[in-house]
């Protein structure tokens, strides 16, 4: 059968004050849209539809110096069921000094029989700033979808000047529900987002954040400049009425329309 391939190379540089669009190319099933908007922003579509066995998604941006990216996607992304290999999606971003990179996706939404290696590098300057997240949901629960039987790797790596800021991995395989029905894994949640914010003001936002998160969730500072939290929920509305709030108050109320519709 084929399968989809599909890559986006954007970068992104100063011009008078504000930031433009360096380079671009897409190729495959990758597509991009460009709202207007202060700094670059770029909404990513893949036109196939979903990601099953065999197929590729590969994403490269880069702010330039003194410049600001947004990425985000047009809607929720799935991995459906594989017959055979597995599905692979590779972001590789790098921020240059004095510049910013939002990579904000919607959601992953695993579907029952799902096989997806994820990989996602930053590579960060000095005092280069970023705001990351990724929402997962484990089948839609208000479809009755049960997972018995899904492999997730899930791999996040933030470097700065080289040197590892922040590391993180998940390896889910198997009957999915009855591990997330474990209280030291999820409690029953169907639902989870992981979230880091690499900025001077991190620690100003520590307060407000926590406040803002569920009873399942926590934020922690990890240096004075580096903000991460995770928080787990029944649901993607569960999650969404938790997250949406803090992404608006981390990016100062410009948070993609694509979000919101």
């Amino acid at each position: 059968m084929p399968r989809t391939k599909g890559a986006l190379t954007l970068s992104s540089k100063a011009v008078e004050g504000r930031s433009g669009i360096d380079r671009f190319r897409t190729s495959g099933a990758m597509k991009a849209l460009f709202p207007r908007a202060e700094d670059v922003q770029a909404i990513l579509i893949n036109t196939s539809g979903g990601l099953t066995g065999g197929d590729q998604i590969d994403v490269t941006a880069c702010a330039g110096a003194g410049s600001s990216l947004t990425l985000t996607t047009q809607a929720a992304e799935r991995a459906y069921r594989a017959q055979e290999g597995r599905a692979r999606m590779t972001t590789d971003l790098s921020v240059e000094a004095d510049a910013q990179i939002n990579w904000l996706p919607q959601e992953m939404i695993l579907f029952e029989g799902s096989a997806l290696d994820r990989r996602l590098t930053v590579e960060l300057a000095q005092d280069a700033r970023l705001l990351m997240v990724e929402p997962i949901i484990f089948g839609r629960a208000a479809m009755g979808e049960t997972l018995t039987d899904v492999s997730f790797k899930d791999h996040i790596r933030i470097n700065r000047d080289g040197e590892a800021l922040y590391w993180d991995g998940l390896d889910l395989s198997g009957h999915t529900m009855r591990h997330l029905s474990r209280r030291a894994i999820a409690g029953g949640a169907r639902a989870m987002a992981s979230l880091v914010y690499v900025a001077p003001d991190a620690e100003a936002h520590l307060d407000a954040v926590r406040i803002m998160l569920p009873e399942t969730g926590g934020a922690s500072l990890l240096a004075q400049d580096l903000l991460t939290l995770r928080f787990v929920a029944a649901d993607s509305f569960e999650l969404r009425r938790a997250l949406i709030p803090i992404l608006e108050r981390l990016t100062k109320d410009q948070l993609p329309t694509s979000w919101r519709l």
